[in-house]
């Protein structure tokens, strides 16, 4: 029997890139819905919709479909967009290439309903990248015991306390924490800034016991940082968070 998430709404913004994209989203989306009762809401932003990602996700899976000629994906605008449209009073920001085990994310999701926690990590200090060989093996079978079996031959990201990849909150404190940072614009350091606030605002945010996979995936322009210019406008955005009393 599937465990009753339906107070939860999960957040999926993808811009596909590559096949392993695609494929990569299919996985994360079908784990969560082999376990859980919820609400999955997936964005597709680009250029033209040729109907694909449609007819691949489950019916259970609300999707549409944001004409956007940039090739660069506003991750944090869209994600705040995607916020104000749900109604749950919980959501997970899930990244369209992550799993972890379901007891993670029912003990984080547990953290919130018992107002232990504002924001909550599905996962403690192991943010971990999967080789082609060991994504590929979880696709054919999807079972996630066969990455927890293989965790001593994937690499970490982002150590020693990674916060990328997925979180959990009350939607209420997301929004009064003033959500994303939309002067974040494409791949990076969002994350980072995002925490800090949190930190600096003194919300309670906890974390569970459990690494969080990764399925890895080719990096184009949407995984890296575009231009010098926005590393210096990212750099002055974490400086200025750091200073937040």
């Amino acid at each position: 029997m599937k465990t009753n998430l339906k107070d939860v709404t999960f957040l999926v913004l993808v811009y596909v890139d590559s096949i392993e994209r695609v494929e990569n989203l299919s996985a994360s989306v079908n784990f969560l819905l082999k376990y859980f009762d919820t609400n999955i809401l997936v964005w597709e932003c680009g250029s033209y919709n040729n109907g694909f990602l449609r007819k691949l996700l489950k019916k259970e899976v609300e999707y549409r479909f944001v004409k956007n000629q940039d090739i660069i994906l506003h991750r944090t605008y869209y994600l705040n967009q995607m916020t104000l449209k749900v109604q749950t009073p919980y959501i997970a920001i899930w990244d369209t290439d992550v799993v972890a085990h379901a007891k993670q994310i029912m003990e984080t999701v547990k953290l919130l309903r018992s107002n232990h926690a504002d924001f909550a990590y599905p996962y403690n200090h192991y943010l971990l990248d999967t080789s082609d060989i060991l994504r590929g093996l979880y696709l054919e079978t999807g079972k996630i015991q066969i990455l927890e079996k293989n965790r001593n031959k994937m690499k970490e990201m982002y150590p020693p306390n990674p916060v990328g990849g997925a979180f959990f909150c009350s939607r209420e404190k997301y929004i009064e924490s003033g959500l994303e940072n939309e002067k974040f614009y494409g791949w990076g350091h969002e994350d980072g800034e995002r925490c800090t606030r949190w930190d600096r605002l003194q919300y309670k945010i906890k974390r569970v016991e459990g690494p969080l996979f990764h399925l890895t995936h080719p990096r184009g322009i949407n995984s890296h940082v575009q231009h010098p210019d926005q590393q210096v406008i990212k750099t002055k955005e974490r400086v200025f968070t750091n200073r937040l009393t």
